[in-house]
């Protein structure tokens, strides 16, 4: 094993209610429409600027999206919360001389803010996000791409991830996948797609990897 390809929100951040919040927001001020959290994760898939252009009604897009980012920088500090136990565990990759890789759906200007937020930047060898695939998850195309970047094969790669969209792209792209569920938000209660293993704490994963190495 040599690289660990993580999504991001829901897996390395609990960056949901930020997110909904957000979109909360943009759909109230320019629908006049309330949405649930659970109708918003069934929108989950594009980057922001998709989800906005393919759910909202009203057509001011680039509007919807410039208030979309600035309600996200705008209530980060207060709706998210560092865990410092993946951020140890990033870092203790790092030291094991692991490749660090993040494939989003997320777009590169919301997961800056959140890197920058979380003091996760330089952590990463590889970050693939929903504005460098034509194809978002549960497609394997950001996953392809990682491993084409991080210059290994898929027997090399895991990938961990919250949703049943990281679990059928980890599938397609025949890597070992891990469904975790260690943050307090995170996308998938029951996965329908079954991951190669499941942790719920980030301990079980680092006991997990440290059995696979021996």
């Amino acid at each position: 094993m040599k690289a660990i390809i993580f999504d991001f929100d829901g897996t390395l951040a609990d960056t949901l209610p930020v997110c909904f919040y957000a979109f909360q927001s943009v759909f109230k001020e320019f629908d006049d429409i309330e949405v649930t959290e659970d109708e918003i994760k069934s929108m989950f898939g594009p980057s922001e600027t998709g989800i906005i252009k393919e759910n909202l009604k009203n057509s001011s897009w680039d509007q919807a999206i410039d208030m979309y980012y600035h309600k996200y920088s705008e209530k980060h500090v207060e709706l998210v919360t560092a865990n410092e136990e993946v951020k140890n565990l990033l870092h203790l990759l790092k030291k094991q001389e692991f490749k660090l890789a993040i494939v989003t759906g997320k777009a590169r200007r919301s997961l800056d803010i959140s890197l920058d937020h979380l003091d996760m930047n330089d952590l990463f060898d590889v970050i693939i996000t929903g504005d460098d695939v034509s194809k978002p998850k549960p497609h394997p195309e950001g996953l392809n791409q990682a491993l084409t970047f991080l210059n290994i094969t898929n027997d090399e790669a895991m990938f961990i991830g919250d949703s049943d969209a990281d679990i059928e792209a980890g599938k397609k792209a025949n890597v070992h996948t891990i469904g975790v569920q260690w943050l307090p938000n995170f996308q998938t209660q029951t996965f329908s797609i079954q991951p190669d293993q499941r942790v719920s704490r980030v301990g079980e994963f680092i006991e997990l990897l440290i059995s696979e190495m021996s």
